[in-house]
């Protein structure tokens, strides 16, 4: 009894193990040293950037919006192969935001690593200020894919 008991106690761990193992986590967007995985410029900027995980637990770095965008429109990314979908908060740099719930603001006073000119908020009443001291123009996430296809 007190065997069997072990066995499964060890089979239990293991199979937690590879749980844990297996779990896809984004990461920590290393400014300096990580370069884009759509145009290979190495990210300097930690008001910019966006990271896209896949299903399979892979994970892959971006400059700015519009490399995430064009790297999905490219390799026909869908929505269903992405366990999460990232990008950098501008009032938080290296801050990493839900890229689906984000606020998006366009302007010419943004200087992007490849000229997007799109900066993502975390909390719209951010977005807001920013924009009504600067000017811009908004942009939900839908409306955001759609302009880079």
């Amino acid at each position: 009894m007190q065997l069997n008991r072990k066995r499964k106690t060890c089979w239990f761990i293991l199979l937690l193990i590879g749980v844990i193992a297996c779990e896809v986590k984004p990461r920590a967007i290393n400014y300096g040293e990580d370069a884009c995985h759509h145009c290979k410029m190495k990210l300097m900027d930690p008001y910019f950037g966006a990271e896209a995980l896949t299903k399979k637990g892979k994970v892959y770095i971006f400059d700015d919006v519009n490399c995430l965008m064009n790297w999905k429109e490219e390799e026909k990314i869908s929505e269903e192969d992405l366990a999460e979908v990232l990008v950098t908060d501008y009032n938080q740099p290296e801050t990493l935001i839900d890229a689906t719930t984000a606020f998006y603001l366009k302007s010419p006073d943004f200087k992007t690593p490849m000229a997007s000119e799109v900066a993502a908020f975390a909390d719209y009443e951010a977005l807001k200020a920013y924009k009504n001291k600067n000017g811009g123009i908004y942009l939900a996430w839908g409306e955001l894919v759609t302009q880079f296809k």
